[in-house]
């Protein structure tokens, strides 16, 4: 039994896509850590991947009950109740069918040209432009949130107010209050509210015509429901695709040797996406505890009913009972398992969508752009501090 006071966490403030030493060491230990959140009191901490999939798909963890502010979390912002990720079968269950009958993975091949689309055109305005550039802002942060303002029907003059909003949704410190996070959601209700409406009075070819038409057996999406479910996609979906462009670009070019394989050989971009994925942490605190229902043990660890448990992602997906040379970026790694988009019946649903705009991207730039190359030292890139993605302010690039 572990009886030793639970640690600070995070351990440290995140730099560049450096993972915490300490994870490895927690790694070697037989089960999860107590730990101190920023926000809600104490929690486990799981890092080692099994343990992080039994916490991801056994019941007795539920994300209902983690659902408000009294809740050990790494951001002054909360998740509340209806949101779809703070639901348990068999409501979940419900709201996911429904979402997955609109969100389908032949909706999101569609789009494939139109991401390619929307790429190549970022990338000409960027040449255009003259080296050097800044990729995080002429590219990472624009092809996500055109594409997904594209596919719900969101007016791309909304995209600055869906970006501001998210990054004030997912902040992690500075100034941010619970107060400005709950404006923010309010902000994005009122873009979608009037939308909904119009698209229940004159329907279009558009991901959120298709969710409110989306039944089951005569069961549709209620309004409020459609709306938790339009802000979570709007804001998720964009947010984290755009850091991991900026993120796996500095990886790529802070590295030029794995810059120029690609470039070589173009055909291993999905094996390298998914070996990015793996790789590149993406988060600078875990968030998203789940409570447990019942006493059980985890690791050697008694966990009591009501206590909040946190996994690691990035942590889990370098374990080396699972992965061999977990530390190294290996694009011919075979039976890539990683957790990037989660497990169970969480896992990510955008997952489809995030691995199309991330194939096409980096397919287009090492075949448009095979001399990119850093237009600073690694050294010399800002990183954002605040906010609960890790990700780039600013990231100078020439070719």
């Amino acid at each position: 039994m572990d009886t030793a006071e639970p640690l600070p966490y995070p351990f440290g403030d995140a730099v560049a896509l450096e993972p915490h030493a300490r994870f490895e060491d927690l790694r070697r230990r037989d089960g999860p850590v107590r730990v101190t959140m920023p926000y809600g009191g104490d929690a486990w901490l799981v890092t080692r991947y099994e343990q992080t999939k039994f916490v991801l798909s056994d019941p007795r963890f539920s994300r209902a009950a983690a659902a408000g502010a009294d809740v050990p979390r790494g951001r002054p912002g909360f998740e509340p109740a209806g949101n779809l990720l703070c639901m348990d079968p068999p409501e979940h269950g419900r709201i996911r069918s429904l979402v997955a009958k609109a969100f389908t993975v032949r909706r999101v091949e569609a789009l494939r040209p139109r991401v390619r689309e929307i790429a190549d055109g970022l990338l000409d305005r960027m040449v255009a432009a003259g080296p050097p550039s800044d990729f995080a802002a002429a590219v990472a942060w624009e092809l996500p949130v055109q594409v997904i303002c594209e596919l719900l029907g969101v007016p791309l003059t909304d995209r600055e107010l869906v970006r501001r909003c998210t990054e004030t949704i997912v902040a992690v410190g500075g100034d941010v209050t619970p107060a400005d996070v709950a404006g923010a959601r309010d902000r994005l209700a009122a873009c979608l509210t009037g939308l909904i409406a119009r698209r229940k009075a004159e329907p279009a070819d558009d991901l959120l015509t298709a969710l409110v038409a989306a039944r089951d057996d005569g069961d549709r999406l209620t309004d409020r429901e459609l709306l938790m479910l339009g802000i979570a996609l709007l804001a998720g979906g964009h947010e984290t695709t755009a850091s991991q462009i900026g993120s796996f670009a500095y990886q790529l070019l802070s590295q030029p040797d794995q810059w120029r394989t690609l470039a070589a050989d173009p055909e291993l971009v999905p094996a390298a996406v998914e070996e990015l994925l793996r790789f590149v942490p993406l988060v600078t605190v875990a968030d998203l505890a789940r409570i447990a229902t019942e006493d059980l043990e985890l690791g050697g660890r008694p966990i009591r009913a009501g206590d909040a448990v946190l996994v690691q992602l990035d942590s889990a997906n370098r374990d080396a009972q699972v992965f061999s040379h977990p530390a190294q970026l290996d694009f011919g790694r075979k039976a890539n398992h990683h957790l990037a988009f989660g497990f169970g019946v969480h896992h990510c649903i955008g997952a489809p969508l995030a691995r199309l705009e991330l194939r096409v991207l980096f397919g287009t730039l090492v075949r448009r752009l095979p001399g990119l190359h850093l237009a600073v030292a690694a050294g010399e890139v800002e990183w954002s501090a605040d906010r609960l993605i890790r990700g780039v302010r600013a990231l100078p690039v020439a070719w």
